[in-house]
């Protein structure tokens, strides 16, 4: 298996090429920079392409956008992102193409050398290997979603005037309704987003803590 890195850490970027290659694998070239992944993949012949995510030059998702680019070029083409985070943007267009040869591994979660080389090849062979902590977060955020998708645009409106510190009378003033309409408007909310019976300064903490998980 012929192997091509990318991550910005200068010792984690060693270190990966050390133990790759202590495993017989052949590492065909490693780079810092986000910019250099293509092209670096196709001058080394890779076959499994082993990316951070957050790279320079912008640090936000040159790994996952070059791990997107090589397989719109290359249908299936094997990548495992190697990251401190959970990224759901464009996870969903990397996972849902159906050509598998997709994996996805949190950092301070990989704890044997054996195992990581072992997800390797399987993604390199075509399977799809995702940490199960990286499904656990999508979940949860898809579950706030999908709670948040049951709100009135009134509703959500009124909620995002919470969400900026706003008191019940500050937004009536905001939205030219009475404060009885308001409370109505998040006791509403309070049933359609689950929210445990509590106090309600508790439960307005919980209602605003779902808006901006989203």
């Amino acid at each position: 298996m012929r192997v091509f890195i990318a991550e910005d850490q200068f010792l984690l970027r060693r270190g990966l090429e050390d133990l790759l290659a202590a495993h017989g694998i052949d590492v065909v070239g490693s780079v810092a920079d986000g910019s250099e992944i293509l092209s670096g993949v196709r001058a080394g012949g890779a076959d499994l392409a082993l990316l951070d995510i957050r790279m320079p030059p912008t640090n936000t998702d040159e790994g996952i956008r070059a791990a997107l680019a090589l397989r719109a070029a290359q249908p299936g083409f094997p990548v495992v992102l190697l990251s401190q985070y959970v990224e759901e943007l464009y996870l969903d267009e990397l996972l849902s193409d159906g050509a598998g040869g997709v994996g996805y591994l949190l950092k301070d979660r990989v704890f044997d050398d054996v195992q990581f080389v072992h997800t390797l090849r399987a993604v390199q062979a075509g399977s799809t290997s995702v940490d199960p902590e990286v499904i656990a977060r999508l979940m949860r955020r898809r579950t706030v979603q999908t709670k948040l998708s049951r709100l009135t645009a009134r509703e959500y409106e009124v909620l995002s005037h919470m969400a900026e510190g706003d008191s019940n009378t500050q937004i009536a003033e905001k939205l030219f309704v009475t404060e009885k309409a308001v409370a109505k408007h998040i006791n509403s909310m309070f049933a359609k987003l689950d929210l445990p019976e509590s106090n309600s300064n508790a439960r307005r903490v919980l209602a605003v803590l779902a808006f901006l998980r989203q």
